[in-house]
């Protein structure tokens, strides 16, 4: 990783530790009103590790359900850039689009990364597989719905990381929802990772 790279990702850890302090001074119906003026990221942990595993993978089609402002573009990205490979990223917001297509310019990664605005329910079908790696981080209501119409385009062997799987509480339900539909799947192995904000691991086999 260059320096370009780390330098823009940690102003991104900085927003995040500023805006996590400011959130704690806001009641859930004044954060729920501001959500979409939030960096809410996967943080480094999470980062590093979807890194070395679409590295590992040499995985060459990377969907990214949910940019936000683009940390974990940048991530995967990265990864991309060394696999040869390319990511997909699904967003809801043409804003949040826009920034995080700046900030992999100024990292001089945006050929790596096509962006797909617009709900995924609606994208999902739309992409032909395919997928070696997807990352699973948008609305915690359509982690289950978004599983059922990426699985059939998982390659053997393809990895499916699902953030916010321990925190925070208001997403537990869903996540456990997302576990239960997808290791009831015979042909996925899937283990929960207390990393960051909790991730599941998921395996096709």
């Amino acid at each position: 990783m260059d320096a370009t790279l780390e330098q823009i990702l940690n102003e991104y850890e900085q927003r995040a530790a500023e805006e996590s302090r400011l959130r704690e001074t806001l009641s859930p119906r004044e954060f729920s009103d501001r959500i979409d003026e939030f960096l809410i990221c996967v943080g480094p942990e999470t980062g590093r590790m979807m890194h070395l595993l679409v590295c590992g993978l040499k995985a060459q089609t990377i969907v990214e359900l949910g940019v936000s402002y683009g940390y974990s573009t940048l991530w995967l990205a990265d990864a991309a850039r060394s696999t040869g490979g390319k990511v997909h990223s699904l967003e809801l917001s043409q804003q949040k689009v826009d920034y995080a297509r700046s900030q992999l310019q100024r990292a001089g990664l945006d050929s790596f990364v096509e962006f797909h605005v617009g709900s995924a329910l609606d994208t999902l079908p739309q992409l032909p597989g395919p997928f070696d790696f997807v990352l699973v981080d948008l609305w915690k209501d359509l982690y289950s719905p978004c599983f059922e119409l990426l699985y059939p385009k998982l390659s053997k062997g393809a990895l499916v990381a699902a953030d916010n799987m321990l925190s925070p509480s208001t997403a537990v339900r869903y996540a456990q929802a997302y576990q239960r539909r997808v290791r009831a799947k015979g042909d996925m192995d899937s283990v929960l990772l207390p990393i960051g904000s909790g991730v599941e691991l998921s395996r096709k086999l």
